[in-house]
């Protein structure tokens, strides 16, 4: 029993790298139809299915730290394995995600063939900048256990997948130009790496207290989610991330007796 944490873990980072195959055996070329015109062709379908295992890594991730609490077991080696496993999960496979979608964007360019590859190597910023928040916290971890110090990286990892399952199911909703254009996917980049590293205040999905002024801003962003999925859809998720950004930031989180 007490393996079933790290089990869990290692079920986090399984699908992370299903989820990573899926991403990069996405059809992404050009083609033509009279040997003049090219058009850029990504092939979304797969890239929808490598989304879904990163949210079934972030279920692993959530019930690996459940069953840890529940069984009263923890170690530094059940802490160094979650983080590896939450480094390809959550930090690896969405950087595939956004190399897809920055090549389709520049593909779909006037000129596209002499578009530089460096061009979408930012897209790699985010496992970069995952680990090196990831690492910050395993050195941390103590004194955050009312919040997070910077936004935790599974929160990175299920706003990327997002955008191939809100292109999936975008309906009516056409948002194929906002989601491969390359200026808000370099904005996209820099604010989630920014958020990481950042010494921003971020809630845990457990508050700190008990009763309504200590966990309003979960119940408020679960009625998000329960209101706005069937108008939404997958779309709701980065409004949620938002609603999930501001009230972290004005929550006032209790204060640590120190004992001075």
């Amino acid at each position: 029993m007490k393996h079933l944490p790290n089990i869990c873990t290692l079920a986090n980072l399984f699908f992370g790298c299903i989820a990573i195959a899926f991403i990069l055996d996405a059809p992404s070329h050009l083609s033509t139809t009279n040997g003049e015109v090219f058009y850029p062709i990504l092939g979304m379908e797969q890239m929808y299915v490598g989304s879904l295992f990163i949210a079934l890594a972030a279920l692993m991730d959530v019930l690996d730290g459940f069953m840890a609490r529940a069984l009263k077991v923890s170690s530094n080696l059940g802490k160094d394995l979650d983080s590896l496993a939450d480094v390809v999960s959550f930090g690896v496979a969405p950087s595939m995600i956004l190399y897809k979608l920055l090549w389709y964007s520049y593909m779909a360019q006037p000129g596209a063939l002499d578009a530089p590859l460096w061009a979408t190597t930012p897209a790699f910023l985010i496992a970069c900048f995952g680990a090196f928040r990831l690492a910050r916290f395993n050195q941390t971890s103590a004194q955050q256990k009312q919040y997070f110090s910077g936004m935790p990286i599974p929160a990175t990892g299920l706003i990327v997948a997002s955008l191939p399952l809100i292109q999936w199911y975008s309906g009516k909703h056409d948002f194929s130009r906002i989601l491969t254009n390359k200026w808000f996917l370099y904005a996209l980049i820099a604010s989630l790496c920014f958020l990481m590293v950042s010494k921003v205040k971020f809630l845990k999905w457990k508050a700190p207290g008990n009763g309504i002024a200590a966990w309003w801003p979960q119940i408020l962003i679960l009625a998000a989610l329960l209101i706005g999925a069937p108008f939404l859809n997958f779309a709701i998720i980065p409004v949620a991330f938002v609603i999930y950004l501001v009230c972290s930031v004005v929550y006032r989180y209790p204060t640590v007796d120190t004992g001075l």
